[in-house]
């Protein structure tokens, strides 16, 4: 299974904007969700995303947001044998570790591909297109769903993406169209 995660922010439903106006109350204003796509389906959260993983994992891709140390110990603790290849940019100041050639992490030969071809090749070399399905996913769900939170608070907020995600995934399975080439 090719893994593909990314994140998006939702609205709180509510008065947040006229409250902060009137009151000079700061109040957060969205929740961030985190959503993982199987590819071949169509740092912080990673673990509980990797919790609901059946099955093997073959890769992991992921935009420039999860790149860092934590994302890459989550994989490899959700999966050690083998370890997936974890496909995430490095940022454009990374540096590789001082280990040796033998010893370099999959982040440490990410950021030597970049540094001796280029970013594009690097991106075509190692698949990380298929991130744009999470953004399709992301987008989707917005567009089905709607960019807003309607429940007050974090338990029912919580339930509410829950079953929002179930619904949007049933639709999709549902709906999928099939294609077929004329000849």
């Amino acid at each position: 299974m090719h893994l593909v995660i990314d994140s998006t922010g939702l609205k709180l439903f509510g008065q947040g904007e006229w409250d902060e106006e009137k009151h000079g109350r700061a109040r957060r204003s969205w929740r961030k969700l985190h959503l993982a796509v199987n590819a071949a389906d169509d740092a912080g959260q990673v673990p509980a995303l990797l919790g609901q993983i059946e099955g093997a994992i073959a890769s992991v891709t992921a935009d420039g947001a999860y790149d860092g140390e934590p994302m890459y110990q989550a994989v490899s603790r959700h999966q050690s044998d083998p370890v997936p290849d974890i496909i995430i940019p490095p940022r454009a100041s990374a540096v590789p570790s001082p280990h040796s050639a033998e010893a370099q992490s999959q982040r440490d030969q990410h950021v030597r591909t970049i540094a001796e071809k280029c970013r594009m090749a690097w991106q075509k070399a190692t698949g990380y297109g298929r991130r744009s399905l999470a953004e399709t996913a992301v987008g989707r769900y917005k567009a089905i769903i709607g960019p807003k939170l309607r429940a007050h608070i974090l338990p029912a907020q919580q339930g509410e993406t829950a079953i929002a995600a179930e619904v949007h995934n049933r639709m999709i399975r549902v709906a999928k169209p099939a294609s077929i080439r004329a000849a």
